[in-house]
């Protein structure tokens, strides 16, 4: 088994039960670990044999323009998205979504939500 990691996605989203959080919108850091049996496309240097970290990245940012108002029902839909991308392949999926500065009534600098499967 392999991983494919993308790190600290940077993109911008209208998430959140505040209305205001609607149409202000906020800035979401999105770190996505795939785990996948890598070894076809290790010994064939074929990219249709491994998980294109490009068809990634446009799961996530295609995924991040649908409005949730829990961050934790966007990294369920990221996460099943990316099952069905390559099922066969794909072993696992972890992803990391963090609110940066929250609206909270305090100095708090990001809220996340991990989902390990």
């Amino acid at each position: 088994m392999g991983k494919i990691v993308l790190e600290n996605i940077k993109l911008f989203g209208f998430h959140g039960c505040m209305p205001e959080e609607g149409y202000i919108g906020s800035h979401y850091t999105i770190q996505l670990e795939i785990e996948f049996d890598f070894h076809q496309a290790s010994s064939s240097d074929d990219l249709s044999k491994t998980i294109n970290y490009v068809d990634l990245y446009s799961i996530v940012k295609k995924e991040m323009n649908i409005n949730s108002k829990l961050i934790e029902h966007l990294a369920k839909r990221i996460t099943q998205k990316i099952k069905e991308y390559k099922k066969p392949l794909i072993k696992g999926t972890k992803i990391k979504i963090c609110k940066e500065n929250p609206p909270l009534q305090g100095n708090v600098d990001r809220v996340c939500f991990i989902l390990d499967n």
